[in-house]
Parts: C-alpha cells; sequence; structure tokens
C-alpha cells in the first residue's frame, strides 16, 4: 500500500498569519496565506495543489486508458480548476484537456477520456464534487 505525504506549518491568525506547504519528496516547497487562497495574492494554496493532483492523476489515468484501448497518445495536456463559492467550500473542479492520440476517432476519444474521469483516484477521491470534462484531440 502506497503512503503519500506532505506537510504545512502555519505561523500567526488566518488572515494576517502565513504558512509553508512541503510536498514529501522535497521537489516542491513554497509559501501560502490567506490572500492567495481566497483573494489574489503571489503565493501557492491548497486549493492550486489539489488541482495540480488532480490534472496530474487525470492525464496519467488517459494515457493508460487509450494504451489499454490501442491507442497510444503522443502528449496530453490537462488544466484542472478547483471551483469554490463565496462560503469558501470547494464545489467542483473543472478539467479541461487536450490531447494527440494518432488513429483514434472522436467518439472513441470522448468514451475513455470520460472514463478516464470516473476512474482516475483523485477524481474518486473528490467524488461529493461536482467534476466536469472538456476533452479535445489536437
Amino acid at each position: 500500500m502506497a503512503i503519500r505525504s506532505s506537510t504545512a506549518v502555519w505561523k500567526g491568525s488566518s488572515r494576517e498569519g502565513s504558512g509553508t506547504l512541503r510536498l514529501g519528496s522535497g521537489l516542491f516547497e513554497g509559501p501560502y496565506d490567506w490572500r492567495s487562497r481566497f483573494e489574489e495574492g503571489a503565493t501557492t494554496n491548497p486549493e492550486e495543489l489539489i488541482a495540480a493532483a488532480h490534472a496530474g492523476c487525470f492525464s496519467m489515468a488517459l494515457a493508460s486508458d487509450l494504451t489499454k484501448a490501442g491507442h497510444v497518445p503522443t502528449r496530453i495536456e490537462t488544466k484542472a480548476e478547483v471551483l469554490m463559492d463565496e462560503s469558501k467550500t470547494i464545489t467542483g473542479v473543472a478539467l479541461e484537456t487536450t490531447a494527440q492520440v494518432p488513429g483514434i476517432d472522436e467518439k472513441t476519444f470522448q468514451e475513455i477520456a470520460e472514463g478516464a474521469k470516473m476512474g482516475c483516484p483523485v477524481s474518486k477521491a473528490l467524488r461529493a464534487l461536482d467534476i466536469t470534462l472538456t476533452a479535445r484531440l489536437a
């Protein structure tokens, strides 16, 4: 069983304080604060990291599913947007992917992309949210 971890250190009040997020691998460590979460700031935030995780997970799941179906992709680029409402509740994720897949037809691609959306582990973890997908062939 795989276990992945990250850490957060926070100092001060929620609005005036700040913190640091560090991936367990050590490949990323960066500051975060109130302004970057709920306004427009220059640091990272937990929601941005959720979006990165979802984009990465979906892209890998799509590559796997396409390959299993005999359509090896040459490139997949996915953008994920984590949506928050006024009450600071995460309400959904919008996935937008563009893939280069030689020899695949549109219908098959859409079916496989939808399956990858439902099957990727991060989508499963976020299943309480509304997850939308816009998938395009390049």
